[in-house]
Order: structure tokens, then sequence, then C-alpha cells
């Protein structure tokens, strides 16, 4: 039976001192420096075996007689006593503390290495646990999960995604159920840079996703009729530069909705522009416009809660 090894970032053997990410099914083209330099493999450290155990007994004087059998056999016995006490000195050689260790490699035992760009990695400690933060690994950032809200544990396109806790029956069919409000995140397409251009790229497709149609190409919302923009401008996120777009979409069914999309460079690896989607069901007083603002300011790095970003924050250089 195989486990699936979840998505992280581990050593690829290809390029010491770089990690690569696993997305869960196949290695990525995202690299970083190594936080750590692997430990020296036990089986490269030389072993100095400890002398213990009891000490050989002298061999008494030969005399007379039939003690000569007597001298051999104590002689032999002390030489077996001492045998096995440098065989457990050599399997069984005291650790750091000073308590036994248990038998590790030997000399004929296969060296192990680090897994190959096709190989699947161990998994990767420390995943995201807390309920009320949502972590991109990949993209090295986390942003806050609003009360009500939960994170997805399965998406259509395995994005990291929070959304609102409760469901509701689509208003354009009922064979398909929908989400108040979500949120997700990915990484841009491969070569685009320009975080004014990946966002106005973007917008449409994340309105598409969110009221035009499904996976499974029904209309969830009776399809998108018109669409007019909110807001289109520059946003700190995260503490580095981007752009925001938003439109107010209306729909063939139900009261239509509010779309975002949020491109910045990522602050791990080559930095490739990450998308932050929001998308919220209009006239829903649970879900005011302002909450798209609090979400995009809640948005750090991983490992940093200081750092300032989201609507309305100073753009550095």
């Amino acid at each position: 039976m195989s486990f699936a090894t979840p998505p992280g970032w581990y050593p690829d053997a290809g390029t010491p001192g770089t990690d690569r990410w696993w997305d869960g099914t196949a290695w990525t083209a995202h690299t970083r420096p190594s936080a750590a330099v692997a430990p020296q493999d036990p089986a490269h450290q030389p072993y100095v075996p400890q002398a213990f155990g009891p000490p050989v007994p002298p061999a008494p004087p030969l005399s007379r007689g039939g003690s000569r059998t007597r001298v051999l056999a104590i002689a032999l016995s002390g030489l077996l006593v001492l045998g096995a006490a440098v065989t457990a000195a050599v399997l069984l050689g005291p650790d750091d503390s000073g308590t036994r260790a248990a038998p590790g490699l030997t000399a004929s035992d296969p060296v192990p290495s680090a897994p190959a760009a096709s190989a699947t990695p161990s998994p990767q400690a420390g995943q995201d646990g807390d309920p009320g933060v949502l972590a991109d690994q990949l993209n090295g950032i986390t942003l806050a999960v609003p009360d009500g809200w939960e994170k997805a544990k399965n998406t259509s396109d395995d994005a990291p995604t929070i959304r609102t806790a409760v469901s509701y029956d689509c208003p354009g069919t009922s064979a398909s159920f929908c989400y108040r409000g979500t949120v997700s995140t990915r990484s841009a397409r491969a070569g685009r840079t320009d975080p004014k251009a990946i966002a106005e790229a973007d917008i449409t497709t994340a309105a598409d996703k969110a009221y035009e149609e499904d996976v499974l190409g029904r209309r969830t919302h009776g399809g998108i009729t018109s669409h007019r923009v909110l807001k289109a401008q520059p946003v700190a996120v995260a503490g580095r530069a981007g752009y925001l777009v938003r439109w107010r979409v209306a729909t063939g069914k139900g009261p239509g909705g509010v779309v975002q999309s949020v491109a910045f460079p990522s602050t791990v690896g080559s930095e490739t522009p990450v998308i932050v989607r929001l998308a919220f069901d209009a006239d829903r007083p649970e879900l005011p416009v302002s909450l798209m603002d609090t979400i995009t300011r809640s948005i750090r790095p991983i490992g940093d809660s200081a750092t300032s970003g989201g609507v309305g924050a100073s753009i550095g250089p």
C-alpha cells in the first residue's frame, strides 16, 4: 500500500543547498535556498569502539598432575568473555548520552541518499494546523480565516482555499451547491511578472469560475450577464508592491456577486507572483465588500506576523 506525500519543500538531490517544491504528485520548477544543511550521514562518521567488560583473568601457574586441562579451560573461558565484550562494544557503542545505542549502518549496508527529482519525498514536518490561518506553503504566504469560514479539504484545482462553512443550492441548477464566499491562492502562470497585467488578466477567470459555470459546465448562477469595475489600483500585499482589480458581476439567476484578483511577488524561491482570488455573493450582510479589504490586509509571508500589507498600505520601491 502506498501513501501520498503532502506538498512541501524538500531537498533537491540534483542541486545541493537547494529545496524544490513537491506538489503532492510531481516536482515543480519552484526552488529556494535550503533552510539548513543536512546532518552528516551516520554511515560516514568514523566509529571508535569502546573497550569494556570484565578483564581476562591471569592464567595460574602450571602444576604437575591433571591441572593443565583445568588451566586451559579457564584461559578459554576468559577469551570467550573478552570476545563477547568486544562484540557488544562494536554493535552497541554508547551514544552521546552515555546509554547504549541501537545497531546502526555497517560498511556493507547501502548508504541512503536524498530523493531524486523523480522520487517521492518523505513527508514534511510542520504543516499548517491552525484552523484560523490558511497557509500556502508553495507561495510562502498565510491569510486569516474569518469567523464562520472553513478551510476547504478538497477543491477542483487543488488550490489552497477557504470558504463560508455552509453551502446552499445554486440558483441556476439544483444539481450543484454553492458557497456564499470563497478565497483561494495560486501561482501566476510561468513567465508573467507584472502584477498589474496579471491581475487584469486573472479577474475574468476569477469571475467565470465563481459565477459563469462550474468544472462540469453547469451554469450555477445562470451565467454572467454583465460586469462593472469597482476598483483597479496598486496595493501593498505582504510588504510587496502588487495590484488589485475588483468587479461587480450580474448573473442570469440570483443576486450576482463581487469578485477580486490580487497579484503580488512571492517572498520565497524565485519570487513567482502570487494570485489571491476572492468571490462574495452580492447583497449579503455577512459579506460586506470591506471584508475583502480585511482579508487582503491579513496576508503575510509565512513566519512573519508583523509585515504590513493590503489595501491602503503604502507601497515601497
